[in-house]
């Protein structure tokens, strides 16, 4: 099942994608995508819901972040090993773990905003993990049971920001248009396997980042697991479960996003977003 949520910022609505690639609304169905609706029996019940009868969106209609009533933006750091490398990082032994602010985040399609005093805009595409039930110390081979579905995240990061200003990376990763999320949460039981699915990232048209999950150094179990032994995971928190390599600090010579830059980006079986760098 793929859900959605649509209509201008702030004021979105619940909606999915049918099996015909129709786009319906389900304001009727459900409040919103978030917290209890994406439990596993509020799941089940949309999953047997005849969307025949759904009203059909209109064309062109805004698409929002496929979540709504985020309380926790988790990013996970150097998570592929070519990544590591080109950043001239050593590979982690656990997870880098970093939080990116609720404010940034926004649809798939949405303007990515140059920050004020910007230098060094990069781009990331990743794979994100949707919790759809509380995880306190879980164990790995149950960490899967605890995610609702999944989502492409583009973990926008400036660089000069996260790395050249001192303390945490969290003051590159939080600014207002730094995490468009979508377009649809693909629930779990479409991805039976979140470790072989293929990333792509363009910019003005250009392959920039080509990855598979199955080259992460942690897993995505590993990752709700490892982060429920710190803090309680509950439904809605999204995960950035870390970027291949191809990123602009990553180039020689190096490439940053300005003004007018095009993004598209993806991931096999989650659909593509399309962005304009403002």
């Amino acid at each position: 099942m793929k859900l959605l949520r649509y209509g201008p910022p702030g004021d979105e609505r619940p909606g999915l994608l049918d099996s015909e690639g129709v786009m319906r609304d389900l304001s009727a169905v459900v409040g919103d995508i978030a917290g209890s609706a994406l439990s596993p029996a509020s799941l089940a019940r949309l999953a047997a819901l005849d969307t025949r009868h759904l009203p059909v969106l209109p064309a062109g209609v805004r698409l929002g972040p496929p979540v709504a009533g985020v309380g926790k933006f988790i990013g996970i750091g150097l998570n592929y090993s070519e990544h590591a490398r080109e950043a001239g990082m050593p590979l982690p032994t656990e997870p880098i773990v970093f939080m990116k602010a609720t404010t940034c985040i926004g649809g798939p399609d949405d303007d990515v905003i140059l920050p004020r005093g910007a230098s060094k805009l990069d781009w990331e595409v990743e794979l994100g993990l949707v919790i759809g039930t509380k995880a306190q110390y879980v164990k790995r081979e149950h960490a899967i049971a605890h995610v609702a579905g999944y989502c492409v995240v583009n973990d926008l990061s400036e660089r000069a920001f996260q790395l050249e200003r001192g303390g945490q990376w969290d003051k590159g990763k939080g600014c207002d248009s730094f995490g468009p999320l979508g377009p649809w949460l693909v629930t779990r039981d479409e991805l039976p396997d979140p470790q072989n699915l293929d990333l792509w990232l363009d910019v003005n048209g250009q392959r920039m980042q080509t990855g598979n999950s199955r080259t992460m150094i942690f897993s995505c179990a590993e990752i709700v697991s490892y982060l429920s032994q710190f803090m309680t995971l509950m439904p809605g928190d999204v995960i950035a479960t870390g970027t291949p390599a191809g990123v602009g600090m990553g180039r020689k010579p190096q490439r940053f996003l300005a003004a007018g830059d095009q993004l598209a980006l993806g991931i096999s079986g989650l659909g593509s977003q399309h962005q304009k760098v403002v």
